[in-house]
């Protein structure tokens, strides 16, 4: 499954709602623990295409991938030189108000990661228990 949304708020939300409902379809019910960390996979990465990747006039690409019990989560965004860093920065839990983001996905997901595009760069997450592999479209995998 492959989407532009608007480099705004809004498809970022967008975009989470959609991953799960795709999840859904997959038949990865909503609010099964998968569905919510693909969720809030979706929902940090399209933030940070929003506030750090933005570039006016383009959207952010969310695509998702499954096979094999895992989710692959790919968010791509117009900027290459703003990249996220190898390790996310430890962050006072209290007193910041933002900077958690990734220590989210790092928690979540099995692996997640960084790869130049075109114009741009993807950041990528595997959420699940098994290691990803590609699923056919008869639904086996590959």
């Amino acid at each position: 499954m492959a989407q532009r949304f608007s480099s705004t708020r809004r498809g970022a939300r967008l975009a989470r709602r959609l991953a799960q409902a795709q999840l859904d379809i997959w038949g990865i019910p909503y609010g099964c623990a998968l569905s919510d960390d693909v969720g809030l996979v979706v929902g940090e990465l399209a933030a940070n295409a929003v506030l750090h990747g933005r570039l006016p006039g383009r959207d952010f690409e969310l695509r998702l991938e499954y096979g094999g019990g895992c989710v692959r989560v790919m968010v791509s965004d117009g900027r290459s030189e703003k990249e996220p860093p190898d390790a996310p920065a430890p962050v006072d839990p209290w007193s910041a108000e933002d900077g958690r983001g990734l220590l989210l996905v790092a928690a979540v997901a099995r692996e997640w990661g960084v790869a130049a595009r075109g114009p741009g760069k993807t950041v990528w997450a595997e959420v699940g228990n098994a290691p990803w592999a590609p699923v056919s479209a008869s639904g086996s995998p590959r």
